[in-house]
């Protein structure tokens, strides 16, 4: 499943229009209404309520009066006079509010009739349309939940929940950020302008929204992550297998190698010629049974134990004919731990490597150690280099290595003393885990 990696953009641009459209429902819902409906005709001046009409005169300081015929007049506030659009000389009809105190002027509340015409207070200011508030607002939220699903979905497998608080804790800073820029509508003007430049930046509404868009942002993230492990985890299930088929291969070539055969036939011949039947007959029977163990079991995960050191008492008397009175072998391992398991094919690599580094003489025989210590099998050997090593092509314990990571999920332990060899390899109960 690659579409994780190379399409993350085009999932998170689907997600953030998918938001957008949801926080401006309300929006989509003035679309649908009929433009060509017709308005509701014009309210009339209830009958109740107390209006007057006269001329307007408005003072050089921008203080006004609607005189009457009567000779009445009506305050009209400056700020009133430059909201409404109103000039000096106009014709007015408009609704009053009492005065505060009997000496004072009733006040303008609300214009009814301009020089003999409705008064249209939605002419006063150049209102947007509703399609471009649309627009806007559809391509703010887009941007805005794009830019949070970038945040909170990285591309990568160890995605962890701490990593993920941080993006989350910055996903939010981003969404405070970016609240200040959010288009709003001036109350009194139906002007669209950022929220900063708004005389209340904290908008309820506006805070809603950016709160929708980033739970839904966390919460995709969340969902995104927990899919993307798991196609990690099953993509590393997949090149764990091919790697197991890879080094299962090399393990066959590199531990059934011509050198290793020809050794073994030569010992045999020598028994032959000092005509040693008895030891033949035993030998070629160790023999057989050494390559019916490595080729049986060249396809198994986990051995006993126990099994394994039956291989290493056939495998070793192959070396005590060759190295005679030269090689020994020092096993230690407890009853209770035979049953226990690890990877099949785990002794004969640290033997063959042990027997292949080192000299091996009368003066200085070499005696391989087997023992078990803190859990894990334990093969060491006192180092005695060669006067002219052996080449090493470094696949047997790279194989070993691989194939206990492989199985066990744990790493074997080599220590090089510079006088002492020792590898560790783990070891698992048997109630822990199964045969194969």
């Amino acid at each position: 499943m690659r579409w994780r990696t190379e399409y993350p953009v085009l999932l998170n641009l689907l997600v953030a229009l998918a938001v957008s459209l949801v926080v401006n429902f309300s929006y989509l819902l003035l679309l649908l209404v009929d433009p060509n409906t017709p308005s509701p005709p014009p309210e009339e001046v209830p009958a109740a309520e107390e209006y007057e009409a006269g001329l307007l005169w408005v003072s050089p300081d921008g203080h006004g009066y609607l005189i009457g015929e009567n000779g009445d007049s009506v305050y009209a506030a400056m700020s009133r006079i430059r909201r409404l659009g109103l000039a000096d000389g106009d014709s007015l009809t408009v609704s009053v509010s009492a005065p505060a105190s009997e000496a004072a002027h009733p006040v303008l509340k609300k214009v009814v009739r301009r020089n003999g015409e409705e008064f249209d207070y939605g002419a006063l200011f150049k209102r947007p349309s509703e399609s471009a508030v649309l627009t806007l607002q559809l391509i703010y939220y887009l941007l805005l939940s794009f830019i949070l699903l970038s945040v909170v979905t990285p591309v990568r497998y160890d995605y962890s929940r701490r990593r993920f608080i941080v993006r989350g804790c910055w996903a939010v800073a981003v969404a405070a950020g970016l609240y200040f820029l959010a288009p709003v509508t001036e109350w009194r003007t139906g002007r669209l302008l950022p929220n900063f430049m708004a005389p209340r930046m904290l908008d309820y509404v506006l805070l809603l929204k950016c709160s929708f868009a980033v739970v839904v942002s966390l919460l995709y993230s969340w969902i995104y992550v927990q899919i993307s492990q798991q196609q990690a985890v099953a993509m590393e299930n997949e090149r764990l297998k091919n790697e197991n088929l890879t080094t299962r291969y090399n393990m066959l070539v590199g531990q059934i190698n011509p050198h290793f055969f020809f050794n073994s036939l030569n010992s045999l011949s020598m028994l032959v010629r000092e005509k040693l039947d008895d030891k033949a007959l035993t030998y070629i029977d160790q023999l057989s049974y050494t390559f019916r163990y490595i080729i049986q079991n060249g396809q198994s995960t986990l051995l006993s134990l126990g099994e394994e050191l039956d291989f290493l008492e056939a495998y070793g008397y192959l070396f005590k004919i060759r190295y005679a009175d030269k090689l020994f072998f020092d096993i230690d391992v407890p009853k209770e731990y035979r049953s226990w398991l690890l990877p099949a094919l785990s002794l004969q690599p640290l033997v063959g490597n042990a027997v292949k580094h080192n000299a091996i003489t009368k003066a200085h025989p070499l005696r391989i150690s087997v023992r078990v210590a803190a859990g894990r099998l334990e093969v060491s050997n006192p180092k005695a280099p060669k006067l002219e090593p052996e080449p090493s092509t470094g696949i047997g314990l790279e194989n070993l290595r691989s194939r206990v990571r492989l199985i066990t999920g744990c790493e074997i332990e080599i220590v090089d003393t510079g006088t002492v060899f020792t590898v560790r390899v783990p070891l698992q109960k048997p109630e822990t885990c199964s045969v194969r």
